[in-house]
């Protein structure tokens, strides 16, 4: 598993977990800003960015939490504020779920709640739906198909990063699809607000108002975890980090403080 830090080694633990297709990249905009504060952790899920993309197993949400508690272990790191964007957010959650000792409160953003709260995952429902079509697909993949598909990982309008669709072609279709797998896997067992209401963590769940993938509103049903905070983004899409790091960025280090500074 890659792993990149930044900020004070010292300083409070802040870990990042990137989304389907994604990578450690898609923390940039906002990393300069929490690592002034923080020290931030960010982890490639295993099939993703730096880290290994294995033809076997072990993609299942629950392994892939656990891994980043080993990778945490390893770093010395006995708490954390874990933020997860997207599927990430349920990668997040099972760390939750597996140590309750590790992580000190939680960050969803753009988390689908549930599975009837979902409408599009673009170019990658398409991978999915029949197999040897989506097989032959991504053998055929260009930058111009990927960013197509990418387009619901944003507001309407927005200008997709060659970053975020290098990120995408550098997966294998095995990878890709066993995460999605995964991820749908986890929901359909049990809705995640159901997952967070016995854990008794400090939560704050960012969406944005025009997300394309989970239906924005869907962010409410997260209100019946005791003291949630939710934050619905005007003007923004599926990737808030991505399209508006600026508020991104405050919402976490002030939701990150407060939980610190309680006693």
């Amino acid at each position: 598993m890659a792993v990149s830090q930044d900020g004070p080694p010292g300083a409070p633990a802040l870990v990042l977990i990137h989304g389907l297709g994604a990578s450690t990249r898609w923390w940039d905009p906002v990393v300069p800003m929490l690592a002034s504060s923080y020290h931030v952790i960010r982890v490639d899920l295993l099939g993703h960015g730096r880290s290994a993309k294995p033809a076997g197993g072990g993609y299942s949400i629950p392994q892939q939490g656990r891994r980043v508690g080993q990778a945490l272990d390893l770093l010395g790191v006995t708490h954390a504020v874990v933020v997860g964007h997207s599927t990430g957010g349920y990668v997040a959650t099972a760390l939750a779920e597996q140590r309750g000792d590790l992580v000190t409160a939680l960050a969803l953003i753009d988390t689908g709640p549930r599975m009837d709260a979902f409408i599009s995952d673009g170019f990658v429902g398409k991978l999915v739906d029949v197999p040897v079509v989506g097989q032959l697909l991504w053998r055929l993949r260009t930058d111009a198909v990927i960013r197509r598909g990418l387009s619901t990982a944003y507001a309407p309008g927005f200008k997709i990063p060659q970053q975020a669709v290098d990120d995408t072609r550098g997966m294998t279709y095995h990878a890709l699809i066993e995460t999605s797998h995964a991820a749908d896997d986890y929901l359909h067992r049990r809705p995640v607000p159901d997952r967070l209401v016995p854990l008794g963590k400090p939560l704050l769940v960012v969406f944005g108002e025009r997300d394309q993938r989970w239906r924005p509103s869907s962010a409410a049903l997260y209100g019946v975890v005791a003291g949630a905070r939710v934050e619905l983004l005007p003007g923004v899409g599926h990737s808030p980090m991505l399209e508006d790091p600026p508020r991104t960025a405050e919402l976490l280090i002030t939701f990150a403080g407060a939980v610190l500074d309680s006693p």
